[in-house]
């Protein structure tokens, strides 16, 4: 059996050896030497050839220098959220953010001054290979304050947003919350007893769940006071920045169009009664009236409810995966062999799951909080997705590596489908409940959970904008996005109004609406997987082929490679009818017509 833990030595062996203290050297005076060159190279008239050419060089490797700093401190944080020598670290890196945000401003502002990049780039196949990172950066003009201001903004993030965000992960990861199980009452972390609702004993799930919003309250003012701060800011940068809105900013930085987000919310609208309808009969099932309590949503359904350990679940994705592409495959069982993944539960981790690439190793790390269910085993999958995403991004360029919010999602969920779909074809009409009802179940979190943390946040930005928040406000604005969104699908009197707490991304200045690329991802990854089945084999090359150009276009142009507009609801529409195909199959399996 491998390890539960992950292996960072490729990274750094500690933060006292003699590599991890000589990169920092390095990163710090190579900064200073950057900085120092720009002055000189970026004002005059030499080439712009030349002065491009020379600066991107030179970012790349501080860009790999910061990287493999960052993320050997923040993966360390991740899993011990109390370790003092990658706290220090971390905040030794913010403190070099103004300098890095002075070097962009600085290529942004030459660029801008360049009146023909088109004919510069022609003359360099280096520049070429750049071409989208250039053009970006030069776009980004339009909302440019000056230097000063955005390398002063940069630095006061670092005792503003991020120093809050940090302070509410440290509370909720070493939150323990009170639970009582066989008998007895535990202590256990928030991740192990948001695992619990996974429970196949409905008193345990019920016990969590009140034992999780009990918990909560010790946290909720500090909370909300982290939460008004980092919202408070976003608004401000915003606005001095020329943007309309927070979301017009994050459309921006998602790559994406407002035409393509309209699309993609009003299908979800159309599709939320299929939701309801299949919420509604699963409440049914587990002896529910009046729609199902929060704390049922992800109870196991069906007579058989698989469970795995940590190698079986590795197994079974491998094999399934081999069915599909042997380089995916491949990419799994090295990630499992090289101990890249981290999946135990424990005291000061924090919750959820997530994948670090690591183009500057031409690895990644994924770490989840295991605990052997269906869903857990899909989770592992869906993160190793975004795995192979930055497995198909390792020969290119670290500043070709970038992709937006909403195309990240679609290899994990591509991921998902493949499991999924393997295990319902092997099984007998109960398994096939249990399984399908988990599918449903995922997909009913990134459309009609997500919908209500879009609308919980969009409501969040409008009031915040005039003033600040209380704690039961908060509560109070999430329980409405829930109740829009899951209609009667849920019982209305036992809702989550904490999940305002609950969910990371909230707490991210630089994530902004980190909610409806889940839903854009999922329903992009079902129109590419219903090309799969149509082109068999053909299909491989293209896939890999669009995960590798993810970083070197916009959302609109890399779709459209592969034949899809999504400012057209038909595209989404289509992918959706996917899911509305496996509620019906629900419905008539559970003998609901």
């Amino acid at each position: 059996m491998k390890s539960l833990r992950w292996n960072l030595d490729s990274l750094y062996q500690g933060f006292e050896t003699d590599d991890f203290r000589e990169d920092f050297d390095r990163l710090e005076t190579g900064l200073k030497e950057f900085t120092q060159w720009t002055n000189l190279r970026m004002s005059g008239n030499d080439s712009a050839v030349e002065t491009l050419e020379d600066y991107l060089r030179r970012l790349v490797e501080i860009r790999k220098l910061s990287a493999r700093l960052g993320a050997f401190s923040h993966l360390t944080l991740s899993v011990d959220s109390k370790n003092e020598a990658a706290k220090q670290a971390m905040n030794r890196l913010q403190n070099l953010s103004g300098e890095m945000t002075q070097l962009e401003v600085r290529l942004i502002q030459y660029l801008k001054g360049l009146s023909d990049l088109e004919s510069v780039m022609k003359e360099s196949q280096f520049l070429q290979e750049h071409e989208f990172f250039l053009k970006e950066h030069k776009n980004k003009a339009d909302h440019l304050l000056s230097e000063a201001e955005e390398v002063l903004i940069s630095k006061l993030r670092n005792t503003g947003s991020t120093a809050f965000g940090q302070l509410q992960g440290d509370l909720t990861a070493n939150l323990l919350i009170e639970v009582p199980l066989d008998g007895k009452s535990q202590s256990l972390p928030l991740p192990a007893v948001r695992n619990l609702a996974y429970h196949s004993d409905a008193q345990v799930r019920r016990e969590a769940y009140f034992s999780e919003q009990k918990a909560y309250a010790a946290v909720e003012e500090t909370s909300a006071a982290a939460l008004n701060a980092i919202k408070g800011e976003v608004i401000t940068v915003a606005e001095l920045k020329g943007y309309a809105s927070p979301l017009e900013e994050t459309l921006e930085d998602s790559r994406m169009t407002a035409a393509a987000l309209d699309s993609l919310l009003g299908v979800i609208r159309e599709y939320l009664p299929w939701f309801h309808r299949y919420l509604r009969r699963k409440a049914e099932l587990l002896g529910h009236s009046d729609g199902l309590p929060f704390y049922d949503l992800f109870a196991p359904m069906g007579e058989v409810s698989r469970t795995f350990t940590y190698d079986e679940a590795i197994g079974y994705i491998v094999g399934n995966f081999r069915k599909f592409s042997s380089r995916l495959a491949g990419y799994v069982q090295k990630a499992y062999d090289e101990e890249w993944l981290d999946v135990e539960p424990r005291m000061g981790k924090r919750g959820g799951a997530f994948c670090l690439n690591l183009p500057v190793i031409r690895e990644s790390r994924i770490m989840s909080n295991f605990n052997g269910s269906f869903s857990n085993m899909t989770t592992l999958a869906h993160e190793l997705g975004h795995g192979y995403h930055g497995f198909n991004l390792k020969d290119e360029s670290i500043l070709n590596t970038s992709y937006p919010m909403p195309i990240a999602e679609t290899a994990s969920i591509f991921n998902e489908t493949i499991v999924v779909n393997a295990a319902l074809s092997e099984s007998s009409d109960q398994e096939k409940i249990a399984i399908l009802e988990a599918s449903i179940s995922d997909a009913t979190q990134v459309i009609v959970d997500i919908y209500s943390r879009y609308l919980f946040e969009s409501d969040l930005f409008a009031q915040r904008k005039d003033r600040t928040l209380s704690a039961d406000r908060l509560k109070e604005m999430m329980l409405n996005a829930q109740r829009e969104a899951y209609g009667d699908g849920l019982d209305h009197s036992l809702l989550h109004p904490y999940m305002w707490v609950n969910k990371p991304h909230y707490y991210r200045a630089g994530l902004s609406f980190y909610n409806f690329p889940y839903a854009f991802g999922l329903l992009f990854a079902k129109g590419l997987y219903a090309m799969y089945l149509e082109k068999g084999e053909d299909f491989l090359p293209l896939y890999d082929k669009l995960l590798n150009e993810t970083g070197r276009n916009d959302l609109k142009d890399l779709t459209a490679s592969v034949g899809i507009d999504l400012e057209n609801p038909a595209f989404f529409r289509s992918s959706m009818e996917l899911i509305r195909q496996d509620i019906e199959e629900f419905l008539k399996l559970t003998g609901k017509e």
